[in-house]
């Protein structure tokens, strides 16, 4: 066997894995879709009815429309602050990101390595003390509690946007400079134009965090009209049985967004990836 030969074996044994990984990564996703096309008939048929028939396309308007349930509102609250929240990481991130790459000052090395530290800090340790401040300000129950924080900075992303930075040349500051740029117009006009590849990488794993967010919502919000998208589908829940092709043609509904972004950016997304650990 000629090595021509090994590796196309080893190809094949490669797109074999992938394959079969694919094929079972999928298979809840497409039953996901078959209920969601299903009769309340169909869905704990033995055995199980995998291609409905007939296929019941009204369950997406119905799950849009069920009385007492606008779902409608809760997707446009989940847009509003997952937009206002993306917005916020990408703006304060950035600022501090800059601030860890491309300025000298004393401490800067420990002061980061303590905003790494955080990330190690459990969240559920500090729900109780958040809940309690987001009282005090009169917050909760409102949208402020989700999106606010985003405004802060995330060690997360800090610590992606930092990596891209460094991997920039000094030589673009020393020229602005030269040219009479002050930090500020270093930070808008030379570094940021070049980091569109990580802020679209950013901006999906911020976009969602939000979007599939559940338990934030669950703590701060307590009127209807204020829910968002996950927790209206925890309300096809009903207290004695469960309205299972609703649930799920809404869960496709919530997901599309998602996956439309990812296929989208998803070439920006890569390449931000790839870049952020080169330095």
């Amino acid at each position: 066997m000629n090595q021509r030969q090994v590796r196309f074996l080893m190809d094949l044994l490669s797109y074999l894995v992938l394959t079969t990984g694919a094929v079972v990564i999928l298979i809840p996703w497409v039953w996901m879709l078959s209920t969601a096309l299903k009769d309340n008939n169909q869905v704990f048929q033995i055995p199980p009815v995998w291609i409905p028939h007939p296929f019941v396309w009204n369950n997406f308007w119905d799950s849009m429309t069920q009385p007492g349930l606008p779902f409608g509102l809760f997707l446009s609250n989940s847009v509003i602050i997952t937009v206002a929240a993306t917005v916020g990481s990408l703006l304060s991130s950035s600022i501090v990101a800059f601030a860890f790459s491309r300025i000298n000052w004393t401490g800067r090395n420990v002061l980061f390595f303590i905003v790494l530290a955080t990330m190690m800090i459990p969240s559920e340790i500090t729900i109780v003390p958040r809940f309690i401040m987001f009282k005090m300000l009169g917050w909760n129950d409102t949208f402020l509690p989700l999106i606010v924080p985003a405004f802060l900075g995330s060690p997360f992303y800090i610590f992606i946007l930092r990596q891209f930075m460094l991997t920039i040349s000094m030589e673009y500051d020393l020229a602005a400079k030269l040219d009479g740029c002050n930090t500020w117009s270093i930070l808008w006009k030379i570094i940021l134009p070049q980091c569109v590849p990580v802020f679209m990488t950013v901006s999906i794993f911020s976009i969602q965090a939000h979007w599939n967010d559940f338990m934030s919502p669950l703590i701060y919000l307590s009127s209807t009209s204020n829910f968002t998208a996950t927790l209206g589908l925890s309300m096809f829940n009903g207290e004695y049985s469960t309205n299972w092709t609703l649930l799920m043609a809404a869960s496709i509904i919530v997901m599309l967004p998602i996956l439309i972004l990812f296929a989208a950016a998803q070439k920006y997304f890569i390449q931000g990836i790839v870049t952020t650990g080169l330095k």
